[in-house]
């Protein structure tokens, strides 16, 4: 089978050439032939393998392109990396890899293309196209990997004990792939990642995070976590999502499965956002409901203070994965912090004061929470589904009124601590403190407008009750 129509673009010919001219053959190896025969569109980056050396492939073909591209040079793996037409193009010398058991970092041999098409990791990866002028877009398959395109199914090429417990990250891979194409893991290898899903633990959180990222931003994650639950990889990886799992009963009254809401909510949100942190957001937005859950005889289930014992976790979840602890789990803390504020709003009359403190909290996120708690609408009841949209419709145009007309979002009060010390003649003090916090609740509650001359007023009255005299 001849694929020469998927390599149209002149960097094939470049490489062809540049390999010819080294006496190497080359081949394009996996993501790219196997997002070709899907149809998923251009891509952005290709793999090519050298039977030889792949860093003097790629200086060659740098040495070939018009713009002389810079080579990266990474010694350590033999490889070799240049962009060329916004095409990140990464060459390899052919090899073969052995493994010891608490290292996915392998020892590598040079090898053929049959060694390097082995220690690919799904059949679907390891097809390849040759780019030999004689043989150009030849496609070499030797695990019959076209079928299982064909048939969506992510298979290893060889036994998949080997292939997981060789390099763990694999079964995150496996189960990334599978959500994000909508493919079924076959049987013998989803047995496998159950297997070997303690071996997770030799690979590093940060190489983690990529894929758990990757099943997030997918159309419909919940696939990815239902997988990662079902082989044993998530209670390794994030616990507190495997601590929502099961309905408890206590006297005939139960409470919702936490986890399986949360799916639903990931998914829901995943239909009206790309933002990958307000998709983490909704993850973990229940995460406080394991450790606050209470059942008493008058009220049963309960799982008072959940969203603040949820926000204080995300810290912990972030550190502890070493994602980013900067302004994104901020965004996310924020998230659950407030992810139940919107809600009681909504089944409640929506008062304009309660409106400015949501809108004042949460400022230039308020449509963010509002999208979480949208998505955190699964009852399957149509007249109750209904029912909530509505309320949150009411509260988002309340929001809109509310803005227009008393400029909350962010807002300073328009009295600075400044103004305060040098109009009572104070020294930075309690009292201004006091004096701006009874400024900002009376904005916020509407007793006064946010205007300067309201606020300077209140200024004067509050400071004469705390017992200070203005200066002339």
């Amino acid at each position: 089978m001849n694929y020469k129509e998927a390599l149209y673009h002149p960097i094939f010919k470049i490489i062809s050439q540049s390999a010819n001219e080294l006496q190497l053959d080359s081949f394009v190896i996996g993501g790219f032939v196997r997002d070709h025969i899907l149809k998923r569109g251009a891509a952005k980056d290709i793999d090519i393998v050298a039977i030889g050396s792949g860093i003097e492939l790629a200086k060659q073909v740098a040495k070939n392109l018009p713009n002389k591209p810079k080579v990266q040079i990474f010694k350590t793996y033999g490889t070799a990396m240049l962009r060329y037409d916004d095409i990140e193009i990464e060459f390899v010398g052919a090899r073969k890899e052995s493994y010891n058991e608490n290292s996915r970092n392998p020892i590598v041999e040079n090898g053929s293309l049959e060694d390097d098409q082995n220690r690919r990791d799904f059949t679907i990866n390891a097809l390849a196209l040759d780019l030999s002028e004689t043989k150009f877009g030849d496609l070499l398959d030797p695990f019959n990997g076209i079928d299982d395109l064909k048939n969506q199914i992510i298979k290893t090429p060889l036994n998949p004990d080997i292939t997981y417990s060789d390099d763990p990250l694999r079964m995150m891979r496996a189960i990334r792939f599978a959500t994000q194409l909508n493919f079924k893991i076959e049987d013998e290898s989803l047995k496998s990642i159950s297997k070997n899903c303690h071996r997770i633990k030799i690979i590093t959180n940060e190489r983690i995070v990529v894929e758990l990222n990757k099943i997030l931003e997918s159309e419909t994650p919940s696939t990815g976590f239902l997988l990662l639950e079902k082989t044993g990889l998530l209670q390794h990886i994030l616990p507190e999502l495997t601590a929502l799992k099961g309905i408890d009963e206590i006297e005939g009254q139960r409470h919702k499965d936490n986890f399986y809401h949360t799916l639903e909510v990931v998914d829901n949100i995943a239909k009206h956002t790309d933002n990958l942190w307000l998709r983490w957001a909704a993850l973990l937005h229940d995460i406080g409901k394991a450790p606050t859950k209470k059942f008493s005889k008058k009220v049963g289930w309960t799982f008072h203070g959940h969203e603040f014992e949820g926000s204080k976790m995300v810290y912990h979840l972030f550190k502890r994965l070493k994602m980013p602890l900067n302004d994104k789990m901020k965004f996310v803390q924020k998230m659950v912090f407030m992810s139940s504020r919107p809600i009681v709003l909504s089944q409640d009359m929506a008062t304009d004061s309660a409106v400015r403190r949501l809108v004042f909290d949460a400022g230039d996120y308020v449509e963010d929470l509002m999208t979480l708690c949208e998505a955190d609408i699964t009852t399957k009841n149509p007249k109750k589904f209904n029912k909530y949209h509505n309320n949150f419709k009411i509260v988002r145009d309340k929001i809109i009124e509310v803005e227009a007309r008393d400029h909350v979002r962010n807002f300073q009060p328009p009295i600075s601590g400044e103004e305060i010390m040098k109009t009572f003649n104070l020294k930075p003090s309690r009292e201004i403190g006091v004096i701006k916090e009874t400024i900002k609740e009376a904005i916020l509650e509407g007793d006064i407008p946010n205007e300067y001359e309201a606020a300077y007023q209140l200024m004067l009255k509050e400071g004469k009750r705390l017992g200070l005299k203005a200066s002339n």
